[in-house]
């Protein structure tokens, strides 16, 4: 009876120490698509998400509760041919706040130029040295920048090595052309995203996500008022960035995650802190300048 309860606590406490990164949840949108067979979308659901959730993506020991909670929401625009398609992704990852059941958005983005080949029950072999094919790809790029990015907001500058192998897998695939590379005048794809997480002039973002999180968001229970200064400070920590690329994606990546919940942690508080986060976002992005007002009112 003792050696069965020692082999079973022993098993338990390895099933931990092998838990994966992410706990990725995959939604396949076909309707803009004309066709009967549609089994081949729920294929790609089960094949995708195991992919994601199966890997082991770095060498560090995660358990279970510790696994990044990220959406993968896929919509096919166009199947040109069989088995071909172009399709949109929104990429969405989370993390946990400290002393809350509230969780954070840390990155959420769209990817538009997505082209893939996909056959019913097809492997999906990926190989961080090598271009396979464009579906293991994307999809271990945007896993590096999670983890990334996850690693950022927990210790300063802790996603480096992640975001080192997202700009392999880029280099990897510049010959693929569409998402890949620097040229065509979109800047808000895979090349200049993880670009600007490597990128030393845009470090102050990344110091950003880490004071953001760590001494802001995760001080809020006990500190309020410190909590929602630090955050403040951690954004006008990045106005040497904007001044310099106004357009940075890791910017407009970091607002699009960030927005409703800055207005959420300013509409209380200090007046004279709410004036001043009011016009700081302002500063940063003038696009959203109606949803700010409710900071001042």
């Amino acid at each position: 009876m003792k050696c069965s309860i020692i082999l079973f606590l022993a098993l338990l406490c390895s099933a931990k120490g092998i838990a994966q990164e992410l706990n990725a949840t995959v939604q396949v949108n076909y309707q803009n698509v004309q066709t009967t067979e549609t089994r081949i979308f729920e294929d790609m659901e089960t094949s995708f998400s195991q992919f994601l959730n199966n890997r082991k993506w770095t060498n560090d020991t995660y358990a279970p509760e510790e696994r990044i909670n990220c959406n993968f929401i896929i919509t096919i625009d166009l199947m040109p041919t069989v088995n071909d398609f172009e399709a949109t992704v929104q990429i969405q990852s989370s993390r946990p706040v400290y002393g809350t059941s509230y969780e954070t958005i840390v990155l959420n983005f769209a990817d538009r130029d997505w082209n893939f080949r996909y056959v019913e029950d097809q492997p999906l072999n990926f190989n961080v040295n090598n271009f396979t094919d464009n579906i293991t790809s994307l999809l271990a790029f945007y896993a590096y920048i999670i983890i990334g990015l996850d690693y950022d907001t927990f210790s300063e500058l802790g996603g480096q090595p992640y975001f080192e192998i997202a700009q392999q897998i880029t280099v990897n695939a510049q010959q693929q052309g569409l998402g890949w590379d620097q040229f065509g005048g979109n800047q808000r794809n895979r090349y200049w995203l993880v670009e600007n997480m490597i990128n030393p002039q845009m470090i102050p973002i990344r110091e950003g996500l880490y004071s953001y999180h760590r001494q802001g968001l995760d001080l809020f229970m006990e500190e309020e008022d410190k909590g929602r200064e630090n955050i403040l400070e951690a954004i006008q920590g990045m106005e040497e960035v904007r001044k310099l690329f106004p357009q940075a994606i890791a910017l407009i990546s970091f607002f699009d995650a960030k927005n409703d919940e800055l207005v959420s942690v300013f509409t209380q508080g200090d007046p004279s802190v709410r004036r001043s986060a009011y016009y700081t976002f302002v500063e940063f992005n003038t696009s959203q300048t109606d949803k700010y007002q409710s900071i001042i009112q």
